[in-house]
This record gives structure tokens, sequence and C-alpha cells, in this order.
């Protein structure tokens, strides 16, 4: 990575009470992740494809980050990679040399499904330390939502 790069990796984890099936198809539609991330402010789809074992669709998102006062509006490009079963994982690039790339598996629980996203955070060393944060954060509250959303729909 360099001297300029700071690389970190985090794992997250939050308990649904809903069928890994539905759990993992809410989570790998960006349109439904705008309703429970905290810093999505928009979500648009830019192209799908098929795969051999899924698909990969690019999506273009809009961010709206805190700063003290202020809030920051970015755009940025987002690939997700859902392949028939399994993790699913992706790839988002912002300015200026920020990378979040993730895998989200669906493990199955008694009561539901466990999400576990790792994360692997890239951005530029005086970024660092907010960008790790801030996506932490963010992070934790959408599994805290998606756990809100069907919690919702199971009562």
């Amino acid at each position: 990575m360099g001297r300029w790069i700071t690389k970190v990796e985090r794992e997250l984890s939050e308990d649904v009470p809903g069928p890994p099936d539905a759990v993992r198809a809410f989570y790998a539609d960006l349109d439904n992740i705008k309703l429970v991330h905290p810093l999505v402010a928009s979500v648009r789809t830019l192209h799908r494809s098929e795969t051999s074992d899924g698909y990969v669709q690019t999506y273009r998102v809009s961010d709206r980050i805190p700063l003290g006062p202020l809030r920051l509006r970015t755009s940025y490009v987002a690939r997700l990679h859902v392949p028939v079963s399994g993790a699913v994982s992706s790839d988002a690039r912002q300015f200026p040399r920020v990378r979040l790339r993730g895998c989200v598996a669906f493990e199955p629980t008694q009561s539901g499904t466990r999400i576990v996203e790792r994360v692997q955070i890239e951005a530029p060393r005086p970024l660092a330390a907010v960008t790790i944060r801030k996506a932490v954060e963010a992070h934790t509250e959408m599994l805290a939502g998606i756990r809100r959303r069907f919690e919702e729909t199971e009562n």
C-alpha cells in the first residue's frame, strides 16, 4: 500500500429475525440499503451483467457525510457481486483514493440470520482515522437498520 495509504480490516455482525435468503435478497438490492444506511442519499443502477454464478451490478451512490455542522456530499461507484448462493462481495471506490471492499455472509441461526460483514477500508493516511470511524459507524448502523426492518415485518 505504501506509506501514504492506510489499510485496515474490520468485522461487523448483526442478528436479524428473518430467513437467510430473504435477508440476503434485501442486502443485495442497494435500493433497499439506502433505506437503512445513514450516509446514503441516493442510489442509481448503472449496469448489470449476468455471470456464470450469479450477477454483478454497478451503482452510482451519493452520500451525505456529516463533518461537524456541515454535510459533505460525495458520489462514487459501488459494484456488487451476487452469486447464486453464499456471500455477497462489494467494492466501492471514492475520491480521494478511498476504497471499501466487503464480503457479507448470511449465516442461519435458531432465530433467523446472522449477517457477518468483513470490510477492508483503504484511505490516504491524513483521512484514514475519520474515514475508518465513519465507515464502521455507518455499516454498524446499516446492519442494525436491516435488523429493525425485519423486526417490523415480523410484528
